[in-house]
């Protein structure tokens, strides 16, 4: 699997900008005092800014440029792994978020279904990503295409299809812009 960050990693944050992390914060239901996962999180931009609404804090990201980066912020663990062969115990993160990252992974439904794997019973898992029915978006997947990225995006629909194969109750939130977001939650475990 090639690291296609490694060159930007010293200066991506600067290049991307801060995120804006309201909507994330509103759809995890943030603050919860509880262990969230951010697979996928490069440099720890995103992580930085939910200090203090979930603890620890842990991000899983394959690029080690882009995790040396994310090891100056302060209380942020970091694991170098793929997303679909998460290094934790089933149900370990009541939280999960993926921020621009999901058309990334070789093995998207590979990854979604790992991630519902580490999610515990009622937990959540929001993935964000570019909404590729919209131009911009598609003008972007062919710079990736170009650049040599192995990117593949979906429509929003389609991820929402693949976190309710791996057993989560999904929908799609949007706001008619650049993102979407898909919501999964696991269903709490019911005494038998």
């Amino acid at each position: 699997m090639k690291d296609h960050f490694r060159g930007i990693a010293s200066f991506y944050d600067r290049l991307i900008g801060i995120p804006h992390v309201d909507r994330q914060l509103e759809l995890l239901e943030l603050p919860c005092g509880c262990p969230l996962l951010e697979v996928g999180g490069g440099t720890g931009r995103v992580l930085e800014l939910l200090k203090g609404e979930a603890h620890p804090l842990v991000i899983a990201d394959y690029s080690a440029a882009m995790l040396k980066e994310a090891r100056t912020k302060e209380g942020i663990h970091c694991v170098r792994t793929t997303a679909e062969q998460l290094p934790f115990p089933d149900g370990s993160f009541e939280r999960i978020v993926v921020v621009d990252a999901l058309h990334h992974f070789p093995d998207q439904e590979g990854a979604v279904a790992e991630m519902a794997r580490v999610l515990r019973p009622g937990g959540r898992l929001v993935i964000e990503e570019p909404d590729i029915r919209r131009f911009i978006v598609k003008a972007v997947a062919l710079g990736e295409r170009l650049l040599r990225m192995e990117s593949t995006f979906h429509t929003p629909e389609r991820i929402r299809g693949m976190a309710e194969k791996a057993g989560l109750i999904a929908r799609v939130e949007e706001d008619g812009g650049f993102s979407a977001w898909v919501v999964a939650d696991k269903p709490p475990e019911t005494g038998v």
